[in-house]
């Protein structure tokens, strides 16, 4: 497979974005860490995916928490490409399942990364009073703000890329949440955004 690379970044980045790319492909078959059916399109559907969460941020961020980080998307690409930004400062991902735990403290003592791995819940954890909140494909939006109100500081904003039925979530949402939302439409697919949520408060 030909190698690919994120644009306005340094060689050493992209060198390091395509040895995590290339463990991922080596560990998925036993863990699943991604859908089978996407590995092909590993570098558009997931890393190039993670880089326009990481530009919707309001940089410079000191601590960016992603939850439910399973192969480390976007997580493990922010605390990656944050080595040439200085933005996040530091990165937390938070998995509940040890084995995918194991592989992301794999590529994070492989890549250099600046991360931290909580093996927990997230409901468990301790407050982390972040900057910036992200988690792709782990629950509902009503259910992410719940996550959000314990984790995020209150200043700070969260990043949720939702599929198509994202208009449904924020309906529902909206009714036990009040908060500011905004939404950008998703660069790599067509139907999805990435909603950037601020000022999350209870009904």
């Amino acid at each position: 497979m030909t190698a690919q690379s994120v644009p306005n970044v340094s060689r050493e980045t992209n060198e390091r974005l395509e040895h995590y790319a290339a463990l991922l492909r080596k560990w998925n078959p036993s863990i699943n860490l991604v859908s089978k059916s996407t590995i092909e399109n590993l570098w558009s559907r997931h890393i190039l995916d993670s880089t326009q969460i990481l530009d919707l941020a309001p940089h410079p961020v000191s601590h960016w928490a992603d939850l439910g980080s399973g192969g480390g998307f976007p997580g493990l690409v922010v605390a990656i490409l944050a080595m040439e930004t200085g933005s996040p400062t530091k990165t937390t991902l938070v998995e509940s399942d040890a084995r995918k735990c194991t592989f992301l403290r794999t590529v994070i003592r492989e890549t250099g990364a600046n991360a931290e791995v909580l093996n927990d819940r997230i409901e468990n954890i301790p407050p982390l009073d972040v900057d910036v909140l992200s988690a792709r494909a782990l629950a509902d939006l009503s259910t992410l703000l719940e996550f959000t109100e314990r984790h995020m500081l209150p200043k700070g904003m969260a990043l949720f890329p939702k599929g198509e039925t994202w208009q449904k979530e924020l309906t529902k949402a909206q009714s036990k949440w009040q908060f500011e939302t905004q939404f950008a439409k998703s660069e790599t697919e067509a139907g999805p955004v990435i909603l950037r949520i601020t000022g999350v408060s209870r009904v």
